[in-house]
């Protein structure tokens, strides 16, 4: 009888530890979510996973570079091109194109479906791959982001946190890396490259890019256009 009293309280020790667990983590990223609304996230977990990578290996030739910038300092160019090539929808939806979804489905893409949101979510908490529970946490974390931040702090932290090349983090990273200058003086075609590389920034090339590059540079500059110019971007504020 007192061993069947002992397992119980164990039991129920145990249960009221993973309840406090799960409620813990739960008001971590909830708080940190609202935290980041306004402190600048200081790293993310695809720059951490990335550069533990390139220790690992003992990749000599990894540079790694990132700085924040704020939005006032980054180009409209370079915020309309992000928009245009990687979430036309992104004014309008809460974090979730299902327009995209359902023909990123309908074609098998794997491509095309993610936002904006979604893929600021992924960089900041979460690891690569294509699990389910990773998938749950990138929309749990994205229905936070979508919460308690408004559009310009998402795109302004994407554009701060997305890869543009191999150890190149931020678009202050990119645009001096490979221009030479601010990312407030990016013109048009310079920021339409830059969003060209995004689907897969470690195999494209911002300094010597393919013609496939070439041509979604094209496409995105006409997007660009088709989305009504700079002027668009009003309608995230």
């Amino acid at each position: 009888m007192a061993k069947k009293l002992t397992r119980r309280k164990s039991r129920g020790r145990i249960r009221r530890a993973l309840a406090f667990a799960v409620l813990g983590w739960f008001l971590w990223s909830i708080g940190s979510v609202v935290v980041l609304r306004w402190l600048n996230p200081p790293t993310t977990a695809f720059i951490v996973a990335d550069r533990v990578h390139a220790l690992v290996v003992s990749e000599r030739a990894y540079r790694f570079q990132q700085h924040w910038v704020d939005w006032a300092q980054i180009s409209a160019s370079a915020k309309l091109a992000v928009v245009a090539s990687e979430d036309q929808r992104f004014a309008d939806h809460f974090g979730f194109d299902f327009v995209q979804i359902e023909r990123a489905l309908d074609d098998g893409s794997k491509r095309g479906a993610s936002t904006i949101s979604q893929q600021a979510a992924k960089n900041l908490f979460l690891w690569s791959g294509h699990s389910w529970v990773r998938k749950g946490l990138e929309a749990y974390f994205t229905l936070l982001i979508e919460t308690f931040w408004p559009k310009t702090r998402i795109l302004e932290v994407y554009l701060n946190v997305a890869e543009f090349g191999k150890g190149v983090f931020g678009v202050g990273a990119a645009s001096e890396r490979y221009f030479r200058q601010p990312p407030s003086r990016l013109n048009r075609s310079q920021s339409a490259l830059l969003a060209a590389v995004l689907p897969n920034p470690t195999v494209f090339s911002v300094t010597a890019p393919s013609k496939y590059v070439r041509k979604r540079q094209v496409w995105i500059l006409r997007q660009m256009n088709a989305l009504g110019g700079e002027q668009h971007l009003t309608e995230l504020e």
